[in-house]
């Protein structure tokens, strides 16, 4: 499964457009993550922890979007991009979405 932030895939030729492909996943905090966290924040640094969180699930929601890409018997996803939105006090999401096509 080819995967791209350009509009189309190097070297092929976009055959069909299938439609939009995407996947989410929404990651809360943990609380003790959460205190050493801000402790850190008090002192400047990057906050490792947070950083891995974001990065394991723009991994998921990338995963996810491949399946559903996948099932809707795609050969690529152009366009690809990630957006992510607060749902609660301490929990965000991460969407992957893009458009899925097929090549030919």
């Amino acid at each position: 499964m080819y995967t791209t932030t350009m509009a189309t895939v190097p070297g092929e030729s976009i055959e069909r457009t299938l439609g939009v492909a995407k996947g989410n996943t929404v990651r809360a905090r943990n609380v003790g993550r959460d205190i050493t966290q801000q402790l850190r924040n008090l002192f400047g640094g990057e906050l490792k922890s947070y950083s891995n969180l974001m990065s394991e699930a723009r991994d998921e929601s990338l995963e996810r979007m491949k399946v559903q890409a996948i099932e809707m018997d795609a050969d690529a996803v152009v366009n690809v991009r990630f957006d992510t939105s607060a749902v609660a006090r301490s929990s965000a999401e991460m969407l992957a979405y893009g458009t899925a096509v097929r090549l030919e």
